[in-house]
């Protein structure tokens, strides 16, 4: 064999036997890096939560409250905001993240069982730095501050806005935001795709400065949460709708998930309600 067929039999070797390897890397997202979305919208409901997931998706399901379970195609499981409870199905997520604004959104004895549990806040006043790396999804945070009882009626960095990046997808939550972000914490989010947001309006952030934040994040999906009553959910998309100026469309279709993907993005920023709903050990 000569010297110039054996390189070239060693490259290809390389390659046929590498691909399997880099098929298992996380597909790289592009928080910080601006792109426009692909036009086209198409979302897939009503599966079961102990399906598959899709290829090259995530599926997310509303729990309750600000608890969302975030389920990917290679079959991880991540709740936001979790209190303990995600309904009368016997399961142990990889991954709970929680705020400790009140009772709602975390719990002090977590399943020793869960492999991952991140704390939305660290000593008072200092915040916390996540940067969770799990092959198919990188888990970071964004701290902001809360409302508190002491130190002038503020817990600096209290509260923390979960960034997960998976599928090539940003997927944000908000958590218990009670302030418009910095600049810097704006640039810190970078680009996201889907974004999980309190509306309620009284609780955490004013409805007009939620709205704001909403228009400045631009992001694809939207999905309320943190709304008491079909009323106070109301309220917000009025709000939107007049702030707004018709900048976002609205999607009500009763379901508890949505299945999204990159390619599947719409090209309009997309409020989509979901209705909350606990797993059942026999969906």
């Amino acid at each position: 064999m000569s010297f110039l067929v054996r390189p070239f039999l060693l490259a290809l070797w390389t390659v046929i036997f590498a691909a399997p390897l880099a098929a298992q890397e996380r597909r790289a997202s592009h928080c910080i890096a601006l792109a426009e979305a692909t036009p086209g919208i198409a979302y897939l409901h009503k599966a079961s939560w102990q399906a598959p997931v899709p290829e090259h998706s995530v599926r997310i399901r509303y729990l309750a409250h600000a608890s969302f379970l975030i389920q990917t195609e290679g079959g991880l499981n991540v709740v936001t905001d979790f209190t303990g409870f995600t309904g009368s199905a016997d399961f142990i997520p990889d991954v709970v993240t929680m705020n400790h604004a009140h009772e709602t959104h975390w719990t002090a004895h977590p399943d020793p069982a869960i492999p991952h549990v991140l704390e939305g806040w660290g000593a008072f006043g200092e915040g916390i730095d996540h940067h969770l790396d799990l092959g198919e999804m990188l888990i970071r945070n964004v701290s902001t501050d809360i409302r508190s009882p002491y130190s002038s009626g503020v817990e600096v960095a209290g509260n923390s806005i979960f960034v997960f990046e998976v599928a090539g997808l940003c997927i944000g939550h908000l958590g218990h935001l009670h302030h418009m972000p910095t600049p810097e914490q704006f640039a810190a989010l970078g680009r996201l795709d889907v974004v999980m947001a309190a509306v309620d309006g009284g609780m955490t952030l004013a409805l007009p400065e939620m709205v704001e934040v909403l228009r400045r994040l631009r992001s694809s999906v939207i999905l309320p949460m943190h709304w008491f009553t079909d009323y106070s959910l109301e309220r917000f998309l009025i709000q939107i709708g007049n702030q707004a100026g018709g900048e976002f469309d609205v999607v009500q279709e009763g379901a508890a998930d949505i299945t999204v993907s990159l390619r599947t993005l719409p090209d309009r920023p997309t409020i989509h309600v979901l209705r909350p709903s606990y797993l059942r050990k026999d969906e």
